[in-house]
């Protein structure tokens, strides 16, 4: 039987997390009501309760390098149940910046694409323009290309046609105030 790895871990990782989220990780008892109202566990790797333990117990690594922090649709069901108040959405959102910050390579990297047209998309306009997001999202992901070779570009076009046609896709985005402050937000 191989040897294995002996697990790392950083004795000050949660610190560092809950200097971030500014929340007190040791009041999770466990009691998984994260978890059990999750509604996307099916696609995570680790559950949310489990995070929270591996950040208490220091595995920066695996923490980091988990697809939850990433499928995590930072829905807050999880916030609104934790009997101790944990803001486990906070957490997660705090997990990914410091995953970016550390070079971790995202497992899911569309996800990541994503997550990273999304975000510039707030930051170019203060609010999401959903044409400009899914365009900039497939040209990030590599969809694009694919979608063109194998045709199925023309199922898009045709949902956004009939989307603008309804009035649920705007043609321009709307402006928005204080766009120079979300920019400072999200530098």
């Amino acid at each position: 039987m191989p040897a294995q790895e002996p697990i790392k871990v950083d004795p000050g990782f949660s610190r560092t997390v809950e200097t971030l989220t500014k929340l007190n990780l040791d009041a999770c008892f466990q009691c998984r009501k994260c978890t059990n109202g999750c509604p996307v566990t099916f696609a995570m790797d680790i559950y949310p309760d489990q995070v929270i333990r591996l950040v208490i117990l220091g595995q920066k690594e695996r923490v980091l390098r988990c697809s939850t922090i990433w499928v995590c649709s930072a829905c807050e069901t999880c916030t609104t149940r934790c009997p101790n108040e944990v803001d486990i959405a906070a957490t997660m959102d705090a997990l990914k910046e410091m995953a970016v910050k550390a070079g971790v390579q995202c497992p899911q990297p569309k996800t990541y694409a994503f997550h990273k047209a999304f975000l510039e998309d707030i930051k170019r306009r203060g609010r999401m323009f959903e044409g400009r997001l899914m365009q900039s999202y497939l040209f990030k992901s590599g969809e694009f290309y694919k979608k063109l070779v194998d045709g199925t570009i023309k199922e898009d076009i045709s949902l956004g046609l009939n989307m603008f046609k309804k009035g649920r896709l705007p043609l321009l985005p709307k402006g928005i105030k204080g766009k120079k402050e979300i920019k400072e937000i999200l530098r």
